[in-house]
């Protein structure tokens, strides 16, 4: 499986590749999981593409994000939505010079409207760039029992499973005043929206297939939609 990382220039010369990029965040994700959670999912996601498509090429990825709302805990590193912005519209300037094809691998819901505004910069200069989230129809909204369940699949010794306990469990429409007015924390004093107990490994592996899966056939298609997203 080709990894940017590993590959010499020369490798690269006679090729037109799609660089995939993983997108993350370093934020707060209750007291069970670690901070590179999204940064963990989207690399995942983005191995998985890679394994069903091996002529893909995969970036290390970009793991600092516009994480503002979960600033109110320790460990948080948030660049903010300008910077982000800068550096992946950037990043596609410079990668498109030689790869074919750019997709962003979005693990981080506060990435979005940064990630819309990059994407569509780079498809306005004629570049060849799109996106895909990690979400899941249906799963909670931070550190709850779906992103439990994808560590638990991914890198089960990060998880902590005896310190998981519900966090806010409302709705995420309900939520929204109280996390654009105070962040995260006056949602949600353990930093979790939602509940994580019960999460599992298997499921964690169901979802990811998932995941992949419907990557994948964006991916197949390629057929960048408003804001870039396949």
């Amino acid at each position: 499986m080709p990894l940017l990382r590993d590959l010499t220039w020369p490798q690269l010369r006679a090729t037109r590749p799609t660089l995939v990029v993983p997108v993350g965040s370093v934020e707060q994700h209750g007291p069970h999981l670690p901070l590179d959670t999204d940064v963990r999912i989207a690399e995942a996601v983005a191995a998985g593409l890679l394994a069903a498509e091996p002529t893909l090429v995969l970036a290390p990825a970009v793991a600092y994000g516009a994480a503002g709302e979960h600033e109110g805990f320790p460990g948080t590193v948030s660049i903010g939505h300008e910077a982000l912005r800068l550096l992946l519209v950037e990043y596609g300037r410079s990668a498109c010079r030689w790869a074919g094809r750019l997709l962003f691998v979005n693990g981080h819901g506060g990435n979005l409207v940064t990630l819309v505004e990059a994407v569509e910069r780079l498809r306005y200069e004629g570049r060849d760039a799109a996106w895909v989230p990690c979400g899941t129809p249906g799963g909670d909204p931070h550190a709850g029992r779906t992103e439990t369940s994808l560590m638990a699949a991914i890198a089960p010794a990060a998880v902590h499973a005896d310190r998981a306990e519900p966090g806010n469990t409302a709705p995420l429409a309900e939520l929204l005043p109280v996390l654009r007015a105070g962040g995260t924390a006056a949602a949600s004093p353990n930093g979790i929206l939602g509940d994580p107990t019960g999460a599992t490994a298997r499921e964690g592996h169901a979802l990811l297939e998932t995941i992949v899966g419907t990557c994948l056939a964006a991916l197949r298609t390629w057929e960048p939609g408003p804001g870039g997203r396949l």
